[in-house]
């Protein structure tokens, strides 16, 4: 193994324990694209798709920004995963400027610095140190089609440098630059008259590719889609929310799905064939990935119906033949993340926020089963606002006692 190749590998395994959402079997690149900003949102269990009202709005839903009036500019900074390393840091910065006549343009700068990182060769001799970060520069735009529906686009530049120590003699570099684009949709009065109804597909676009490009991954196309009512007057104002976030991804490595210690080695007909993708049954082994606009509809049933096994026992358990019940049904639908909060203010100036976040594919759960609950207050006065947000979880977890802090500034 080359020496490059060695501290890309490292990088990349530290990339990839750092994320927000990781789906326990789908196999996406940038997956650190779907960590959720602003205090306001994680104190409200990171629900927000369908209120997108802030300088936020380009990251939650781009078409928040049609109901937009005015200037705004938002800031975030976090130190990402505390219990998981010191010098992992995840920095925001929003701003949308509506046009008259025109609509409302906006747009957010996220990096993520990954911090000073060790590299050693397969042989663990130290080899000194290196830097890793990425950054994503989005632009969007927001305009509204009536009185309460609005629409929005954006599009994306996304950078990650992992090193700078090209591959050997492998073809390939430590670093990748893609284009993504996302869309969103809001109706205002869904169903009753102070219900928002939000959709957003987030970071469409082509695979991402380091060291070879035989082995790219896609990129993190996300669904997300949810409600809010808000209820009160002007004194006493409370906004529930619900959100539910789905990897739009089909994706696997090469798995031995039958046990029998190989991969693949036959055709669709169970005969043996030399380099075959298939077991013995006619289930492929091999890696496997959808392209985006096929794995936005893939996604939904391909646990389903590539690894379903309907002669195992359970998940993970073998049946006499050696088969393993991989995929199912129920599996698809815990891959579905889960965001419910609730926030309050008084007299727009004091908010209290809660929230529950649950995703068990991404193992964001209390005790392997419970909501991680989350905590939050915002102070507002003379268009400046304040925003912490608190995010629990298990002892031992990187999640736990995540801190953001925003602050937003509004013309």
């Amino acid at each position: 193994m080359g020496r490059s190749r060695v501290i890309f590998i490292i990088a990349l395994v530290f990339v990839l324990i750092n994320v927000a959402h990781v789906m326990a079997q789908s196999q996406a690149g940038a997956i650190w694209l779907l960590i959720n900003p602003g205090a306001r949102a994680d104190g409200m269990g990171e629900a927000g798709v369908a209120i997108a009202n802030d300088a936020y709005a380009s990251y939650w839903n781009p078409a928040g920004l049609g109901f937009l009036r005015g200037k705004e500019i938002g800031l975030m900074h976090t130190n990402w995963l505390p219990n998981l390393a010191s010098d992992i840091y995840y920095d925001f910065i929003g701003a949308y400027y509506h046009v008259r006549y025109w609509g409302t343009f906006g747009g957010h700068v996220v990096m993520m610095n990954l911090g000073e990182q060790i590299a050693m060769d397969e042989r663990a001799n130290y080899l000194g140190t290196f830097a890793s970060y990425m950054i994503a520069v989005t632009l969007s735009y927001g305009s509204q089609l009536s009185k309460y529906d609005a629409i929005g686009v954006s599009v994306k530049l996304i950078h990650q440098h992992l090193t700078d120590i090209l591959a050997g003699a492998e073809k390939g570099k430590g670093y990748s630059t893609n284009i993504g684009f996302d869309f969103g949709y809001i109706k205002k009065k869904f169903i009753l008259d102070n219900m928002n109804f939000g959709l957003a597909i987030s970071n469409i676009g082509p695979k991402i590719a380091f060291i070879d490009a035989n082995q790219a991954d896609p990129m993190p196309t996300n669904l997300k889609m949810g409600i809010s009512y808000t209820m009160g007057d002007k004194y006493n104002k409370i906004t529930i929310a619900y959100d539910m976030n789905k990897l739009l991804v089909a994706s696997y490595p090469a798995r031995d799905i039958d046990g029998d210690g190989k991969i693949g080695g036959y055709d669709k007909n169970g005969r043996p064939k030399k380099g075959g993708m298939y077991n013995k049954d006619g289930r492929r082994e091999t890696e496997y990935s959808d392209p985006w606009y096929i794995g936005i509809f893939t996604s939904w049933i391909d646990d389903w119906l590539l690894l379903y096994d309907s002669s195992a026992d359970g998940i993970g358990e073998k049946d006499e033949d050696g088969n393993t019940h991989d995929g199912s049904l129920k599996k698809e639908l815990e891959s579905i993340v889960h965001n419910f909060g609730v926030e309050y203010w008084y007299s727009e100036m004091f908010a209290l926020r809660v929230g529950f976040l649950y995703d068990k594919a991404g193992k964001i759960v209390m005790k392997g089963k419970y909501p991680v609950p989350t905590f939050g207050i915002g102070l507002k006065y003379a268009g400046m606002s304040f925003d912490f947000g608190y995010t629990s979880g298990d002892p031992g977890h990187p999640r736990q006692n995540t801190m953001l802090f925003s602050l937003n500034i509004k013309f």
